[in-house]
C-alpha cells in the first residue's frame, strides 16, 4: 500500500512538472498567436485583409506599414514617442484592458457617461495610422463595450477625413451564435464601409432596428440592426458613440482634422 502511494505521488509530481513546463514553453507561442490575431483584425478593419477568404497576405509586412501612437484620453492628445517612453508605455505591447483595472492610470465612469457599460476607462490608449504620401489614409481605433451577454472588443477604421467608416471588426465577445454573434458576419460588417460617424459635430451613426433604407436622408448614418439581437445592436451603437465621443477618441480625431 505504501509503495502504491509513493508511486502515485511521484506520478502526480511528474505530471505537474510536465504541465508547468509545457505552460512556460508554450507561453511565447500563445502571445505570438494573440498578437497575430490582433494584427489580422486591425488589417481587416482597414480593408487590407479578408479573414473569410484567408487571402495570401503577409500579415507582418502589412502591419509594419502602420504607425502606432499612444494617446492620452484625459489630456485629449497624441503623445510623442519620448513621452510614452517616459511613462513606461510601449505602444506595440500596451495592454489597455489591463490598464483599465489600475486606478492609478484609469478612471471610473459615472453612470451618465458610461453609455458603453465598461465601468472604467484607461487613461491611455493606442491608435494605428496608415499614411500615403505623408497624409493619413486610414486610422484604426480600438473599441469595446457591453452587448447582451459580454463585452465586445474590436477595432473601427476611419478614412483620412476622420469621419467615414472604412471598416469594423470584433475579435472577442460572448454573444449568442446566430443572433448577437452575427457581429462576425462579413455581410453585416460590410455595411459599415462608407457610413458617416459625425453630423454637426456629434456622433450620428446609429444601428437601427430593421434595415437601413437607401431612400432615407439618414441612410449614410444608419446600419442594419442584428435580427433578434436588439440589445447587442444597441451595445454596438453605444460603444461606437462612446469611443467616437468626447470621452473617447473624438477630440483626438478633431486634432487630426486640424
Amino acid at each position: 500500500m505504501k509503495n502504491i502511494l509513493v508511486v502515485s505521488l511521484l506520478v502526480c509530481f511528474a505530471c505537474s512538472v510536465v504541465v508547468s513546463s509545457a505552460a512556460v514553453f508554450l507561453k511565447p507561442q500563445r502571445v505570438a498567436n494573440k498578437d497575430l490575431d490582433r494584427n489580422k483584425n486591425i488589417l481587416e478593419a482597414a480593408g487590407l485583409y479578408d479573414k473569410q477568404t484567408g487571402q495570401n497576405v503577409d500579415i507582418a509586412a502589412e502591419f509594419e506599414k502602420f504607425e502606432i501612437r499612444v494617446v492620452d484620453l484625459q489630456e485629449k492628445r497624441v503623445l510623442s514617442d519620448l513621452e510614452a517612453s517616459d511613462l513606461g508605455i510601449e505602444a506595440r505591447t500596451y495592454d489597455q484592458r489591463k490598464a483599465a483595472k489600475d486606478p492609478a492610470i484609469s478612471k471610473a465612469l459615472e453612470t451618465r457617461e458610461d453609455i458603453a457599460s465598461i465601468s472604467r476607462r484607461a487613461r491611455y490608449s493606442v491608435l494605428y495610422l496608415l499614411r500615403k504620401d505623408g497624409d493619413i489614409k486610414t486610422i484604426v481605433l480600438p473599441v469595446h463595450g457591453y452587448g447582451l451577454w459580454s463585452t465586445l472588443y474590436g477595432f473601427i477604421a476611419l478614412d483620412g477625413d476622420m469621419n467615414t467608416v472604412s471598416g469594423i471588426t470584433f475579435y472577442e465577445h460572448g454573444e449568442t451564435a446566430g443572433l448577437g454573434g452575427e457581429v462576425d458576419n462579413p455581410a453585416w460588417k460590410a455595411q459599415w464601409s462608407g457610413k458617416t460617424i459625425y453630423d454637426d459635430g456629434g456622433v450620428a451613426l446609429k444601428v437601427i432596428k430593421g434595415a437601413a433604407r437607401a431612400e432615407s436622408a439618414k441612410f449614410n448614418y444608419q446600419v442594419d440592426g442584428l435580427s433578434g439581437a436588439t440589445l447587442t445592436s444597441r451595445g454596438v451603437e453605444n460603444l461606437v458613440s462612446y469611443w467616437m465621443g468626447d470621452d473617447g477618441f473624438g477630440p483626438i480625431l478633431d486634432g487630426f482634422r486640424g
